[in-house]
């Protein structure tokens, strides 16, 4: 029996049988392309801190979307969330950075064909400060804000007061990159001074690298610091292997025309320094010339490169074929809150609820027996009574008078009331004068009051007086 299974088994492989893939047939039950174009897709940038079930679950409460929108997880870092109406998916677009358990995540339209640098970058709301007076204009808030990201917006209107010490800028920032705190910036008359740099709605970061997709304790410098490396070693060979610069090929048409530092990528924001689309434009242009006119073109290219050399915007707009910026006059337009946790004490486990605070503290002012000082009371509230009692706190409320030496209570009068005895007394007395000055009307006598029935009259057996108790008082047992 074994001899007839050992054959089949030697003939058995460990591969798939069948390597040819699988063909998806072009149908459109196989498709959604109408559902998915009213959708976001995103990514987590932490996911060791951030749960996939907490984000589906709590990013429609915060867009406040409660029924227009429902998430999708797709893996463990990638997520889609699908909208009923353009305006809301528009409205979360716009709205800047976005977190998920205080670590931000990356969220853009969905594409039929996405890019290479999709989901790696998202748009952030940045704040500037210490720009010198002198340079106070949009050319040199864009330029500065191009340290933090691609600037998109620079909300700046010179006609209108300005309440805060900071400009603000929307920049596209790559994830991949350090958050910039402060950049030395040298003015032309010599002068050094330090820009500062706070990113709205960015909650945590790790603060040995400035980055968003790990924590201070899961770094690699720090890592490296702890097993005998230091920080600034790390930093160091970071920063060479980005200051790599690309040399063009010899047999290269652009080789001798561009200088060497135009060549390659910006150490700084990672970007190419010329677009790949406008190097071939250059190759094509040189290419199509011969002789003295080929000269004359590489003179030409030359003299355009040197001419955007102390131009941002043109290098922007005309190497990087990047937008140009749009200056807005909403110096407030998407606005967010800048977050420190720098500074940030030991968190404090379990702290006591406010109500359950205030109830225990009433409940020690009146065990103790102290009276609570007199609060202010407003204008509306001064004339509204005049009797008012006192509160089982210890607060009077009432009517206050405001004399030289401060605000003091004023008691209310006390009502003197005659006694019971006195009280029936008169009534009697009264009732006599009005039956003594009543008209007699035949066998009656008609008065302006009331008359009461002589104590001796039997009541009427339906009156209040007649009737017994139907209740047995609590006398003891019955002698019958």
């Amino acid at each position: 029996m074994s001899s007839k299974l050992d054959k089949p088994m030697l003939h058995m492989s460990l591969e798939e049988e069948d390597d040819e893939p699988c063909v998806l047939p072009d149908r459109p039950e196989f498709y959604s392309t109408e559902r998915n174009e009213m959708s976001l897709v995103g990514r987590l940038l932490n996911p060791k801190c951030q749960r996939m079930e907490d984000l589906i679950c709590e990013m429609p409460r915060k867009w406040q979307l409660y029924n227009r929108v429902k998430g999708v997880a797709l893996s463990k870092e990638k997520f889609q969330f699908i909208f009923k109406h353009e305006q809301d998916l528009l409205e979360v677009l716009n709205r800047g950075a976005h977190t998920c358990e205080n670590w931000s995540i990356v969220i853009d339209r969905w594409v039929a064909k996405p890019p290479e640098d999709y989901l790696q970058h998202m748009k952030v709301w940045v704040q500037m400060r210490n720009i010198p007076v002198n340079h106070y204009t949009p050319g040199t808030i864009s330029y500065l804000g191009e340290f933090a990201g691609q600037v998109i917006d620079v909300p700046y209107d010179p006609e209108k007061a300005q309440y805060k010490d900071y400009v603000r800028v929307l920049v596209k920032f790559y994830v991949s990159k350090p958050l910039r705190r402060s950049k030395k910036l040298t003015l032309p008359g010599g002068e050094v001074v330090n820009i500062l740099y706070d990113y709205e709605r960015v909650q945590k970061r790790c603060y040995t690298c400035q980055r968003l997709t790990h924590e201070q304790s899961q770094c690699p410098f720090e890592v490296k610091s702890k097993m005998g490396g230091t920080q600034e070693e790390a930093s160091s060979a970071g920063s060479k292997r980005t200051e790599l610069i690309e040399k063009l090929d010899e047999s290269d048409p652009l080789f001798g025309v561009l200088p060497e530092n135009q060549v390659g990528r910006d150490p700084i924001s990672g970007r190419p320094k010329i677009a790949e689309e406008v190097l071939q434009g250059m190759r094509q242009y040189l290419l199509a010339a011969e002789g003295p006119e080929k000269l004359a073109r590489e003179d030409r290219v030359r003299k355009s490169i040197e001419d955007l050399k102390d131009d941002p915007l043109g290098q922007k707009t005309f190497l990087r074929l990047e937008p140009a910026p749009t200056i807005s006059n909403a110096l407030d337009k998407g606005k967010g809150v800048v977050y420190d946790f720098s500074a940030q004490k030991k968190q404090v486990v379990n702290p006591e609820k406010l109500m359950a605070s205030a109830i225990s503290a009433g409940m020690k002012v009146l065990q103790s027996g102290k009276v609570v000082s007199e609060l202010p009371v407003s204008e509306s509230t001064l004339y509204s009574s005049e009797f008012l009692h006192e509160g089982s706190t210890g607060y009077s409320v009432g009517f206050y008078e405001t004399n030289t030496s401060g605000t003091s209570l004023k008691k209310p009068k006390s009502r003197k009331r005659p006694g019971t005895f006195k009280r029936k007394g008169n009534g009697k007395k009264v009732m006599e004068e009005a039956a003594a000055t009543g008209i007699k009307i035949g066998e009656g006598v008609v008065t302006d009051t009331k008359r009461k029935a002589p104590e001796d009259v039997e009541p009427s057996k339906r009156s209040a007086r007649f009737k017994k108790p139907l209740v047995v008082p609590n006398e003891g047992p019955s002698n019958i």
